[in-house]
């Protein structure tokens, strides 16, 4: 077949232009809403890292919602409704308490949220997001584990051969963590698109090692662990979850404390896992690299975040 001067100009500009297409479409950014506004935690210094981890890495757009104070009137709760379906995926980083009479998101919110995430949004929970929402059956069936009694549902060790270890409910821990320290991420699930590529021990600075949470544990996958210097056991640190059609990601990790710095933030390994489980949480796959300066099993590597000093 022969193939006119106007024929190949023609096929040339729709190659060109179907390029043109898939490549705006590669280039397209992740809408990500970050919810924040009440913590036991200092949650502006947690919500500029975030946005600073992310933004470093130019895929993602954020956005800020802030819910109301604790103090705050049913008028001003009526008139907080996030628009979720504008969003790839949702962070929270809001913790009203981790009792059964803490405050609740208004029941429209709450809603929402589940229609969301079961018709394919993504969801975060951010550190002491785990604490919230003792009395929100379907927040606890998201997340997994929380800061729970351990009268509230069974809870999960990792064995000495990675196996997941679950303990009935009424037995083990109660919630708890000891001081700040420097302590061994290890991955235990080297396929998870979220962890592929890391290796397998780093690591971590400064950080709230936490253990005895408990709750929903089928479905789970068990991404880390750190060993806990009170426990004796290994304590899972991240784990994902399927809700619905939604993916949930949910990390115990990126504790911030009150005008002292937050090295944990800093942590190189913890920087390139919070983005890694956002964009999977929010699309599915990961195409973030494992950094060359990513910390090892003896060695701590950190990258300054310049939003933590204007937050402090």
């Amino acid at each position: 077949m022969v193939v006119t001067r106007r024929q190949f100009t023609q096929g040339s500009l729709a190659l060109i232009a179907s390029t043109q297409v898939a490549s705006a479409r590669a280039r397209k950014k992740l809408k990500i809403l970050l919810i924040d506004g009440m913590n036991n935690h200092t949650w502006k210094v947690a919500t500029a890292g975030i946005r600073e981890i992310l933004a470093d890495t130019t895929l993602f757009t954020v956005d800020v919602l802030t819910t109301p104070p604790a103090d705050a009137n049913a008028a001003a709760w009526n008139g907080w409704r996030p628009n979720f379906i504008q969003y790839d995926a949702v962070i929270n980083n809001f913790n009203s308490g981790f009792t059964a009479d803490s405050i609740l998101w208004p029941q429209p919110v709450r809603d929402s949220l589940e229609k969301y995430v079961s018709g394919g949004g993504g969801l975060v929970s951010y550190h002491a997001a785990n604490n919230a929402f003792l009395a929100w059956p379907e927040y606890n069936q998201m997340i997994g584990m929380g800061w729970r009694p351990k009268s509230y549902g069974p809870s999960v060790h990792i064995g000495d051969h990675d196996e997941v270890v679950v303990v009935p409910q009424g037995e083990g821990f109660e919630p708890n963590h000891p001081p700040r320290l420097d302590f061994q991420i290890h991955v235990r699930d080297t396929h998870h698109p979220i962890t592929n590529g890391m290796p397998r021990v780093w690591l971590h600075p400064s950080e709230q090692l936490t253990h005895g949470q408990h709750g929903p544990v089928d479905g789970f996958t068990f991404l880390t662990y750190a060993h806990s210097p009170v426990t004796q056991q290994s304590e899972p640190m991240d784990w994902v979850h399927s809700y619905g059609k939604g993916r949930v990601y949910t990390t115990m990790l990126g504790h911030t404390w009150t005008k002292e710095p937050s090295p944990d933030l800093e942590c190189v390994g913890f920087q390139t896992l919070l983005a890694r489980g956002v964009q999977w949480t929010a699309s599915g796959r990961v195409t973030i690299p494992i950094p060359r300066d990513f910390p090892g099993p003896a060695h701590i590597s950190l990258r300054h975040l310049r939003s933590l000093n204007e937050t402090l």
